[in-house]
């Protein structure tokens, strides 16, 4: 079962300065409190991060990112794996005084505890997925710009 997303997100900062937020890793903790653990220090192609996501259901989603493609300060490809497999990419694209974030992604469950999850529980595994990019992206726009 993969889980895609295709989400549009708007906000009241210009892409560079939504990429500089997006270029210091070390705070993502401070704007996500859902975000458990992570590890990452650079936003350069090759960087590899790990995350521990707890949404609002009985688990921990933990994975790591690989940094494939970064085109400051325009897009981010890149490859997930742990509990989660698949891929994700961002992209920035101005709008008036500020800009629109695009965040497309295919992941699938690894783990075999989401499996089974994913299998009887379809909708609520759809739902934590987007409740942590909503959440997220009304997290960063508060938090950090």
């Amino acid at each position: 079962m993969d889980v895609r997303s295709d989400r549009w997100y708007d906000f009241p900062a210009t892409p560079p300065e939504v990429w500089a937020a997006f270029s210091d890793p070390a705070r993502y903790r401070s704007w996500w409190p859902w975000l458990d653990d992570f590890t990452g220090s650079d936003l350069r192609p090759g960087a590899r991060w790990r995350c521990a996501v707890s949404p609002p259901l009985p688990y921990v989603v933990r994975f790591s990112l690989h940094l494939d493609e970064v085109e400051p300060p325009r897009r981010i490809r890149a490859t997930v794996a742990g509990d989660i497999t698949g891929w994700a990419e961002l992209e920035l694209e101005g709008q008036g005084s500020g800009c629109r974030l695009h965040l497309v992604s295919a992941l699938a469950p690894r783990h075999p505890v989401l499996r089974a999850v994913a299998n009887v529980a379809r909708p609520v595994v759809h739902r934590g997925h987007d409740w942590v990019l909503d959440t997220g992206a009304r997290q960063f726009a508060e938090q950090a710009l």
